[in-house]
């Protein structure tokens, strides 16, 4: 057998962390590789959760997360260490994930080392290069290094052809399908006190994004506030984000109301377990519009504009932005209309089958000459 080829897959936040995490697996079961997992640090907490669930350790740690870091703070610190990393390392190739900061540093570095760069879930785009921010232009920019695009869907596909990227384009499949069904076929609880799930149609929430922060949240939190006026059958799940500048203004206005759930944010197992209790989601996240469907859930993206337009032409969401009133319509609808719902419930994940990790690791092979 010929010597194993080293792979080094880069991560630094949770959404990284959950998408990666089959990937990891996939790579450290293969003989054929000596799979290092990177951490920057840009999340910290958060991260471990999900390292622990899925039973991985870290073989390097930037350890880079400071108090009000900005987005030039982790851009220059993750560059700056990860160099050292690969130049040590020398890896065939290094894998990143999505949009953060974390992954376009990690591409940006092995570029200036000449190591090729695998990138999954590339391809997203809302052609806003301000919003999402800074991810919109963080994959777009990833995308010009990339060797292997690992698209999650055929429109991703075709937004890496129209963008005229050099590298191979393959689709994969979306990696987080295969983490969260890994995950839901276990059942896993959701115990949060005081919420009894059979007593309440629950609705699970989460903010967290930047192009939210200010005044799209007061209207979020009005919106949500229509919501439980209205319906005294419904309480609310809201994991806070750790950012002060989204936790405080939902605990400032939540903190006492009976069916308003404010907890520390979920481990993975806990947030499926959530989802598959729910009634259905409200959120900015961009997974969750990729997880959701798979259990049957429909979601109302808080968002102006969404790099997963695939969810909203299947069906599965529906981008309803941050006006309060539109937001209480959007789940008035849903929450009298059983038709309404059962078409959101029913329709079809475009996100993947689950095996996307099982495609990437064959592609990956097939690139470095491996058979």
């Amino acid at each position: 057998m010929s010597a194993q080829k080293t792979i080094c897959i880069t991560l630094g936040t949770r959404p990284e962390a959950i998408k990666l995490a089959p990937v990891i697996q996939t790579f450290q079961n293969s003989p054929e590789f000596d799979t290092k997992v990177i951490l920057t640090g840009q999340h910290r907490e958060m991260v471990a959760q999900v390292m622990d669930i899925f039973g991985l350790t870290a073989d390097e740690d930037l350890d880079i997360m400071q108090p009000n870091q900005t987005l030039s703070d982790i851009t220059c610190r993750s560059l700056q260490g990860l160099e050292k990393i690969f130049q040590k390392i020398k890896p065939q190739l290094v894998i990143a994930q999505g949009d953060t900061t974390t992954a376009f540093a990690a591409a940006l570095a092995s570029f200036y080392q000449q190591i090729p760069v695998g990138h999954v879930e590339a391809g997203l785009r809302t052609n806003n290069i301000y919003n999402p921010f800074p991810e919109e232009a963080n994959r777009r920019l990833i995308s010009q290094i990339t060797q292997l695009h690992f698209a999650p869907t055929t429109l991703a596909v075709e937004n890496l052809k129209n963008s005229g990227v050099t590298g191979e384009i393959h689709h994969t499949g979306n990696t987080v399908i295969d983490a969260l069904l890994s995950v839901a076929d276990k059942n896993p609880p959701c115990d949060v006190e005081g919420l009894n799930w059979d007593q309440y149609r629950v609705l699970l929430m989460t903010v967290h994004r930047r192009e939210n922060w200010g005044e799209p949240l007061q209207d979020i939190i009005k919106g949500m506030q229509l919501i439980l006026d209205q319906f005294p059958d419904v309480a609310i799940l809201l994991p806070l984000h750790r950012n002060p500048t989204v936790r405080n203004p939902i605990k400032q206005a939540f903190d006492n109301h009976e069916r308003v759930f404010l907890t520390e944010p979920l481990d993975y197992q806990e947030l499926v377990g959530a989802i598959k209790r729910s009634f259905f989601l409200l959120t900015d996240s961009g997974g969750l519009q990729e997880e959701a469907p798979s259990l049957g859930k429909p979601i109302l993206v808080l968002r102006e504009t969404t790099e997963r337009p695939e969810a909203i032409t299947a069906g599965t969401a529906k981008l309803i932005g941050t006006d309060a009133e539109i937001i209480f319509q959007s789940a008035q609808e849903l929450l009298t209309n059983q038709s309404s719902y059962d078409e959101m419930a029913g329709a079809i994940n475009p996100f993947g089958d689950g095996k996307a990790c099982d495609r990437i690791l064959n592609i990956v092979k097939n690139y470095l000459g491996i058979v």
